[in-house]
């Protein structure tokens, strides 16, 4: 704020609220633009559009990216949208936001407001970093010199807060070193895990998530409700290295006991009401869908396109399926619906309405190819035949 005021802007901020913040740390943001001097200041509430535009589709995707990380900055295409309806109620066509040019952040953020008009972008970090690479302690140093404060933990650690779950880098995990203590967000040590187990029950609509322990709730307040009850276990937290959109390496300590219960829930109903086909071909499509996300490419059509083909894949997810956790992960160990693909005379492993006949034809015939070839080869599986 200072850096823009000083280059003659004036500025006005908004704080999409999506979740990660309880009443006092909103407070403070509010009182943090009214010391930094802004002309106004407005907070929206994010979390209803969270769940919907993010939360939703990804668990019905059940693919976190490169199998690991589960997305937890996609809360910045709702900051987006919440900017932008402010900037048209100021009737404003510029925008600002505080990416540095290093990260995937700036990409999202660019790509969204781009996707939505003509817009003009700011974004002061990314234009000092060539006079001063070393952003964060330049950030640090310009602010303190006018009297404003950083937080002790904040000059360690990048931290990202909100309903999806925490995300750490920074300092040691930068350096690909073990992450101190001081890189933890809501996950509970394992010395404090509660003793007893825990158990949810969450009921799916669609594929759903619309009632925990049998009390329907707004699809926010329902994480919300998962983030605090399974971060107790320790439930959610890892580490990931990934292929970041800029073609760096980026590693960061996340932490996301809401969605990984969600997600263990709703794969363990999934596949039991989905045909062998559908859940072959699904995660082609989820890993699509991901990635779309990760990249930026919130707006573009395929993603739309994609999400048509998830929804249509949730029709017979509908359900309710039991969670527990003694700490550290989540299973799904009961799933009750009417929807599951069980026959009446026939169980896996233990009873069938076909005879012995039908299945050592069934056997001839789906090994076929395979048996012709080592007919046709002499049997040498691993060799160059012949002889």
């Amino acid at each position: 704020m200072p850096y823009l005021q000083e280059q003659g802007w004036t500025v006005h901020t908004v704080f999409a609220d999506t979740g990660g913040v309880d009443a006092e740390e909103r407070a403070a943001i509010e009182a943090r633009a009214a010391e930094l001097g802004v002309a106004s200041h407005v907070t929206v509430d994010g979390g209803p559009a969270l769940w919907a535009g993010f939360v939703k589709p990804f668990v019905w995707a059940g693919e976190p990216y490169q199998g690991q990380y589960p997305l937890l900055v996609s809360d910045r295409y709702l900051i987006v949208d919440a900017t932008l309806a402010r900037a048209r109620e100021l009737g404003t066509n510029a925008v600002a936001h505080g990416c540095t040019g290093m990260g995937n952040d700036q990409v999202r953020f660019d790509l969204a407001v781009k996707a939505q008009g003509d817009y003009r972008i700011v974004a002061p970090i990314r234009e000092i970093q060539k006079a001063h690479p070393q952003t964060r302690a330049h950030e640090q140093a310009y602010l303190e010199a006018r009297g404003f404060s950083v937080l002790t933990r904040q000059k360690a650690y990048t931290i990202n807060e909100n309903l999806l779950g925490v995300t750490l880098s920074g300092g040691e995990i930068d350096a690909w070193e073990a992450p101190g203590e001081g890189a933890r967000g809501w996950c509970a040590r394992r010395e404090q895990w509660p003793l007893e187990p825990l158990e949810v029950a969450l009921r799916f609509e669609h594929g759903e998530a619309v009632a925990l322990d049998g009390t329907r709730l707004p699809g926010e307040k329902l994480l919300a409700k998962l983030n605090t009850m399974f971060a107790q276990y320790g439930v959610g937290r890892g580490m990931y290295t990934g292929d970041t959109t800029i073609g760096l390496k980026g590693r960061i300590v996340f932490e996301a006991p809401g969605l990984a219960a969600l997600l263990t829930a709703h794969r363990a109903l999934e596949e039991a009401v989905l045909t062998k086909q559908q859940n072959r071909f699904k995660p082609e499509v989820a890993r699509k869908w991901v990635e779309l996300v990760y990249e930026g490419f919130y707006h573009d059509p395929l993603k739309t396109d994609l999400e048509a083909f998830l929804a249509s894949s949730q029709r017979m997810v509908n359900g309710e399926v039991l969670l527990r956790t003694r700490g550290g992960r989540v299973d799904a160990v009961a799933v009750r619906s009417p929807h599951i693909l069980t026959s009446r005379n026939a169980t896996y492993a233990q009873s069938a309405d076909w005879g012995v006949e039908e299945a050592e034809g069934f056997i001839k015939l789906l090994g076929m190819s395979s048996t012709l070839w080592a007919e046709v080869n002499g049997g040498k599986i691993g060799g160059q035949g012949g002889g």
